[in-house]
């Protein structure tokens, strides 16, 4: 049975929270249908952030020293990867690679360290780069620092840290599928401090690791019952030596369509195609636009990916445009057409 993808857009453009079903309607939608079901989300996507690209740059704080286990992750001392392996980067490193992520353009410098949570050694040479970075700059901050402890969060929040990323990365269905060394709910934990602390919640996930559809679906509701503001997703490229090395990739129509499934059900947070996009998407990158509304650009903690020069004139080609250091969502929705 055909879906009339338009009057879904108008439902959700309403304020209709989308349902399980519909979230399912999507993500499941016959090929056929996936011009269709990207314009559907354009939609909601332009009414919210018109036609602006938020750019991101990421900063490797911390590689390859980490005692967790997620079966993705190349950075794990667990598997046998080859990665560059180093301590806590200094607050002179940190904040040099902001004056990087400055001249790119980016809206927002991030922050990741690999490591199952933050020494509070490590949470202070955050915030007093956080703290230069701020008197410098008007870019955003958002920190990456594994699960947090008690008190971690309101001092990362009053050193000027707009955004906590934690991923969930799964549905709690799948996550013991990927991880043994920490459990989904130690996660939600850590997302619901960082809110608390007035921060911003960056919070998503990864596609591609042997889950269901249906555990796509329940990540982007219980992230919807979190109130995440951001919520990236990343496409798996598999890394060799880890346990998901050998995983086949999404297809490209999948891809979008989750993308398009993120979006109808966060009408409006920042949704990111974040790593994998490269690999995964190729030649039909453009599309991931017309859902997604953010990106990373120059690379990803351990895997490089489009240069900066080319992310910008793929956005402008697509017909949209990079957004300002400091341009609201307000301005944004004026946009639209």
């Amino acid at each position: 049975m055909l879906t009339d993808w338009t009057a879904l857009a108008d439902t959700v453009l309403d304020g209709t929270p989308l349902t399980r079903d519909e979230a399912l309607r999507v993500a499941t939608a016959p090929d056929d249908e996936l011009l269709a079901v990207l314009h559907a989300a354009f939609r909601v996507r332009r009414a919210h952030h018109g036609r602006e690209v938020r750019v991101h740059v990421l900063q490797n704080a911390k590689s390859g020293v980490c005692a967790e286990d997620c079966a993705f992750c190349s950075q794990s001392l667990h598997f046998e990867s080859e990665v560059s392996q180093y301590g806590m980067q200094s607050v002179d490193e940190l904040v040099a690679g902001a004056a990087e992520a400055h001249e790119m353009g980016a809206v927002t410098f991030c922050i990741v360290t690999a490591t199952r949570g933050p020494t509070n050694d490590e949470v202070e040479t955050v915030c007093e780069a956080t703290r230069q970075i701020k008197n410098r700059w008007s870019m955003e901050v958002c920190a990456s620092l594994g699960l947090l402890k008690e008190g971690q969060a309101e001092r990362l929040a009053e050193a000027g840290v707009d955004r906590y990323n934690h991923n969930l990365e799964t549905s709690e269905e799948h996550f013991s599928n990927v991880v043994q060394t920490h459990d989904w709910a130690d996660r939600v934990t850590t997302v619901q401090r960082a809110k608390a602390a007035g921060m911003e919640a960056c919070c998503g996930g990864i596609v591609g690791m042997r889950e269901e559809t249906e555990d796509r679906v329940d990540l982007a509701m219980d992230l919807r019952g979190l109130g995440v503001e951001s919520v990236p997703i990343n496409l798996l490229n598999p890394r060799p030596g880890t346990p998901l090395e050998s995983v086949d990739p999404l297809s490209p129509s999948e891809a979008l369509k989750t993308l398009a499934l993120f979006r109808f059900v966060h009408p409006k947070a920042d949704v990111r195609i974040a790593g994998g996009r490269e690999e995964i998407l190729q030649q039909m990158q453009p599309l991931a636009l017309y859902p997604a509304n953010s990106l990373f650009t120059d690379g990803y903690l351990t895997t490089s990916g489009q240069e900066r020069s080319e992310d910008h004139r793929m956005i402008r080609q697509a017909g949209f445009r990079p957004a300002v250091v400091g341009q609201g969502a307000a301005e944004c929705a004026r946009e639209k057409e």
